[in-house]
């Protein structure tokens, strides 16, 4: 058992007089029964999130798992199978679902909700909370799916007007059996990222998840107090730091690994001290339920988290899928899957998605290059319409595709939003200022956090600084190979989320006309390139300040020598899994 600094305060005069095998047998002995000999209390919490409708197993790539041979993840039969395996072992436990299980594979795109809410609820969950992309198809089918439910959801700072997600949505729900509460959190930019009714707000969740601890301590005998939240990792930690009263945070929305695998990006759990120095537990489990989070805490008689036990789940080919609820779901492919084998054409190199959110990705220069020509065929030059560059967020780049044939699923899948491509004029001034938010995370005309990054197309080159301060960082812009002149229109294609302000990335606008659906877009591109022959092209480059004027002119820059003009071969790309913003 590994302990936090608190520890050996817990167990004092038990650790000092037994050995290593003796606290080996102590932990064993007392982790199947909740109240322990000294008055402290043990408990064990599983948990998953953003499994984004991954309801069966997929393979490395995220692709569906086709070959039982071959390396498979997730799924939620085989989640099933180590769940009830760890209830018969832990009877003193909670099974915890940190939100967004909507957007990412057909099994929502097809059937909306009804098949996860199906799933989820066969799966027995504790309690949920929700996240961001619950909110994709809007209040009422949200509120529809919360209906189908059969455990509690929770999400303090969600308020809402809207019947069905008044009833269903809680502040927190109190677990009597086990003495101890747990309070839900969304996060706030869910509105600038899925689509929120009017009726429907979102506070900030840590001043409210404080408001529920003190109403439970004034209100309940309850001691014991976890956060269930869909905040991002960074944002938990700040949550633990700036509140006291909890003991443990399980989180999600960040997709971040934590653990001793390779490229975690943190310990799990990571122990933060709040505001009165006690130690707060924080734990997440990665995403599409390739990680079961696991972890066994000892509570003292004040509700303090003493020690902790435990580590995430690989979910691979060494837990057996449930056969009932595996036989269920490959029922449900059947109505989908005839339409989403139909092949529409090939990749000889595989269509990475995994660096969009940070860099250049072969997937998302992709995907832009489709919408720019989908528009320069649409339009001439006569009617000063066409198209200058394309712009998409990168969280609405969900999965990468492999290399060899593409199918039409494939493409549904890693754009599930049913996004439109869209065509919008801005000036060149307006242009560098939105270009100056994407590359400092800042945007210039509200001063407000980005949440994703950004991918472009050909015929576009940024040049930035990550040294500057934000605001300050954008250094050179190359359009059609010329330097960006402030007082020159441009013609920007994006899609309809982005156009309206989605990830807070560009001046929104409140009119634009909806054009192609971006995923039919991508499908013609595909049909009309096979086989695609792509190479990564440097369009967004960091370089630490060695750079070309950014002002007006022909300034030449490392645009030039990288090629700003389109190449010969179009370079092209697709992808295949799930959502948008995290």
């Amino acid at each position: 058992m590994r302990t936090g600094t608190l520890a050996a305060l817990a167990w004092g005069s038990f650790a000092a007089a037994a050995a290593a095998a003796d606290e080996v047998l102590y932990s064993s002995r007392f982790s199947k029964r909740g109240q322990l000999p000294d008055g402290n209390y043990n408990m064990s919490f599983f948990h998953v999130n953003d499994v984004h409708a991954h309801l069966d197993q997929y393979s490395r790539d995220g692709a569906d798992c086709t070959d039982p041979g071959q390396a498979c993840f997730g799924g939620y039969a085989r989640i099933k199978t180590k769940v009830d395996e760890l209830r018969g072992k832990y009877p003193d436990h909670l099974w915890l679902n940190a939100g967004d299980e909507f957007q990412g594979t057909l099994f929502y795109t097809f059937y909306g909700g009804d098949k996860i809410a199906e799933t989820i609820n066969r799966l027995r969950f504790d309690a949920m909370t929700l996240g961001n992309h619950e909110w994709d198809g809007g209040d009422d089918k949200l509120g529809r799916f919360l209906k189908k439910l059969a455990f509690p959801v929770v999400s303090c700072n969600v308020k809402s007007t809207n019947k069905d997600l008044n009833e269903t949505i809680k502040n927190y729900h109190v677990f009597e059996k086990h003495d101890l509460a747990v309070i839900g959190a969304t996060t706030e930019t869910t509105p600038g990222i899925a689509n929120v009714g009017r009726g429907t707000t979102f506070l900030d969740p840590i001043p409210e998840i404080q408001r529920a601890i003190y109403q439970i301590r004034n209100t309940t005998k309850v001691k014991r107090i976890v956060a269930l939240t869909h905040l991002g990792y960074d944002v938990d930690q700040k949550l633990a730091e700036q509140t006291e009263g909890l003991s443990l945070i399980i989180g999600g929305h960040s997709h971040t690994l934590l653990g001793d695998m390779e490229k975690a990006k943190g310990k799990y759990p990571t122990i933060v001290k709040d505001k009165s120095g006690h130690e707060v537990f924080v734990v997440t489990s990665y995403r599409w339920g390739e990680y079961l989070g696991s972890i066994e805490l000892t509570f003292d008689k004040n509700g303090k988290a003493l020690s902790y036990h435990g580590a995430p789940i690989h979910m691979d080919n060494t837990t057996a899928l449930d056969k009932d609820l595996e036989k269920n779901i490959t029922a449900w492919r059947g109505p989908f899957e005839k339409f989403a084998a139909e092949v529409i054409g090939s990749t000889e190199m595989a269509l990475d998605q995994t660096a969009c959110q940070e860099d250049d990705c072969l997937l998302g220069q992709v995907v832009t290059d489709a919408m720019l020509e989908y528009r320069q065929n649409q339009t001439t030059g006569a009617d000063g319409k066409k198209p200058d560059f394309a712009i998409i967020n990168a969280g609405g780049i969900r999965a990468t595709i492999g290399q060899g044939n593409i199918t039409r699923g494939e493409v549904m899948t890693s754009f599930p939003f049913g996004n439109a491509v869209t065509q919008l004029k801005y000036s060149g001034s307006d242009v560098r200022k939105v270009l100056e938010g994407c590359v400092s995370r800042v945007n210039q005309f509200n001063q407000k956090k980005t949440s994703s990054w950004f991918q472009v197309s050909k015929n576009i080159v940024i040049e930035y600084d990550p040294t500057k301060d934000a605001g300050s960082r954008l250094a050179n812009v190359t359009v059609g190979g010329r330097a960006l002149d402030d007082n020159t229109e441009y013609n920007v294609v994006t899609v309809d989320f982005v156009a309206g302000g989605g990830d807070n990335l560009l001046k929104p606008v409140q009119e634009y006309v909806s054009l192609g659906s971006l995923d039919q877009v991508l499908v013609s591109f595909i049909s009309n390139h096979s086989p695609l022959q792509n190479a990564l092209e440097k369009r967004v480059v960091s370089s630490n300040g060695a750079m070309g004027n950014s002002g007006n002119g022909d300034s030449k820059s490392a645009a030039s020598s990288m090629g700003s003009q389109a190449p010969p071969t179009l370079l092209l790309g697709l992808a295949m899994v799930a959502a948008c913003a995290l």
